[in-house]
């Protein structure tokens, strides 16, 4: 391939355009089990951290027990450039203490030449002109990848070599203060979670309104009563359906019993008190609060879902919210609600990617599919209900391992602490004005970081225009340089 042919930009005088793998060596394959008893160290891509591009943790295995990827020999200073899902950045070098072991073929390993600084080549692949470029090379769709030979038929600016140390000098100076600059941003996000952990606690434990239940003392219906109110309201809210359900089975039989009878509601159903072993763990409450379960103050609607076709979906889907799964697929069943819900994930994370609360409060008309909870509060704030949910450590309430999920039956039994109307109305008052504060901040840091991320970027792009670091006359010119390597010459 010749320069002009590969030539993408001007570059300056004594630099040239050559391919990554013009500049990199051949890597040795072997197969450990050839081995059986030979212990070595296994770098995956699970064990690259893609946001500060190292080694995390690499795995030990014998050879006879190596994985089937387990094949590429690395040496110290090998790039690790991940060919799965490019885009995610799975870049880093290989550690000096990781020198000589092995590599998943799921890698394309880079070793620059002598006479080529690996560093250079290791900021390039990490320029966003150089994924977004090879990113038009993925192919599949569950699975997107590269393939080795695509990475090393790149086009890479190539200045001489004195200069490439100077950029890479003049990039870790660089890259150096916005990383202090990252690390306060962090630890300024760390604390916001701190304090967002601290006010929940506080808030669902009665200390964040301590002085204003004093201000109202005699005033709040102690919890007791409220839990009389919300079984009064669910026998009611039965009696009601039971005497529907009796009028449409007279309407069936007048009609001659046509298609099924109608099915009759159930009673809703008693839960245990907590155990002591329960309340052993749970903090004490003021006086007036409870501790209940879930299931005790909420009607479970998993079960009373209305299902719509896939027509009615395809024409109306995009008039309301949809909630479920990130990114659903067509063949999850669909639902429909109308009213004042909480969501909750089955998987005991949020509906939402990225997003805080576990639970969240929807009102009005929505679309949801089968892998989300759906509650209606009875006589409690929703607001007060999913704030007090998303403050829950829910580990033990998780059941699998494949696939992890919130069963409706231990969703029910998890315990929530209540209190009087009035006070879940106040907590929740204090709460969103609390919360929505720490939430702007939080964006602010988040901002501040994707700002961060780009001036990273604008670097590198400065970096391989060769306008980051000074030309030097004397320097021998890139093309002397790779008319050497080609010719098999270093030095």
């Amino acid at each position: 391939m010749s320069e002009k042919t590969i030539e993408l930009y001007p570059l300056p005088e004594n630099w040239t355009w050559t391919t990554i793998g013009e500049i990199t060596e051949q890597i040795e394959k072997i197969n450990p089990r050839e081995t059986p008893e030979q212990e070595f160290s296994y770098l995956d891509i699970s064990g690259i951290d893609n946001k500060r591009n190292v080694v995390k943790e690499v795995k030990a295995y014998l050879g006879k027990n190596a994985p089937s990827r387990a094949r590429q020999v690395v040496r110290a200073n090998d790039i690790l450039f991940s060919t799965v899902r490019t885009y995610l950045r799975n870049v880093a070098l290989v550690p000096k203490q990781y020198d000589g072991q092995v590599a998943s073929t799921g890698f394309s390993i880079l070793r620059a030449k002598e006479n080529i600084e690996y560093k250079y080549l290791f900021y390039f692949v990490l320029s966003r002109g150089f994924l977004e470029k090879l990113n038009t090379f993925q192919r599949g769709t569950s699975y997107p990848a590269v393939r080795d030979q695509d990475v090393r038929v790149q086009p890479i600016p190539l200045p001489p070599l004195n200069e490439q140390r100077r950029i890479v000098a003049r990039i870790e100076e660089l890259f150096s203060q916005l990383d202090a600059g990252v690390t306060a941003l962090e630890q300024a996000r760390a604390q916001l979670k701190r304090y967002r952990q601290a006010l929940l606690k506080a808030a669902f434990e009665g200390r964040l309104t301590a002085d204003w239940r004093r201000a109202h003392a005699g005033e709040l219906e102690p919890a007791d009563a409220l839990l009389a109110r919300i079984r009064a309201a669910r026998e009611a809210r039965w009696r009601a359906q039971l005497a529907a359900w009796e009028e449409a089975v007279r309407a069936w039989e007048a009609a001659g019993k046509p298609g099924r009878k109608p099915r009759k509601p159930r009673k809703p159903k008693e839960l245990p008190p907590l155990t002591e072993e329960e309340r052993a763990v749970l903090p004490e409450l003021p006086e007036g609060w409870a501790w209940v379960r879930v299931g005790d103050i909420t009607i479970n609607h998993d079960g009373k879902r209305i299902p719509l076709s896939r027509e009615y979906r395809k024409n109306f889907q995009g008039n309301y919210p949809y909630y479920g799964a990130v990114e659903i697929i067509d063949y999850v069943a669909d639902y429909i609600f109308d009213g004042k819900f909480i969501l909750i994930g089955e998987d005991g994370a949020n509906l939402f990617s990225r997003s805080k609360p576990l639970a969240f409060v929807v009102e009005g008309k929505f679309w949801v599919n089968n892998h989300a909870h759906v509650l209606e509060a009875v006589e409690v704030d929703e607001d007060f209900f999913a704030y007090q949910f998303s403050s829950l450590n829910l580990h033990k309430y998780i059941t699998g391992t494949a696939q992890p999920k919130l069963t409706q039956a231990n969703l029910q039994k998890i315990p929530i602490a209540v209190c009087s109307k009035q006070e879940q109305l106040e907590i929740s008052s204090i709460l969103a004005r609390n919360l929505s504060t720490i939430d702007h901040l939080d964006q602010t840091i988040e901002q501040a970081l994707a700002r961060a991320a780009a001036l990273r970027q604008a670097i590198l792009k400065r970096a391989f225009a060769g306008r980051l670091a000074p030309q030097d006359p004397n320097d021998e010119p890139a093309g002397e340089l790779l008319a050497r390597l080609r010719a098999g010459y270093t030095t």
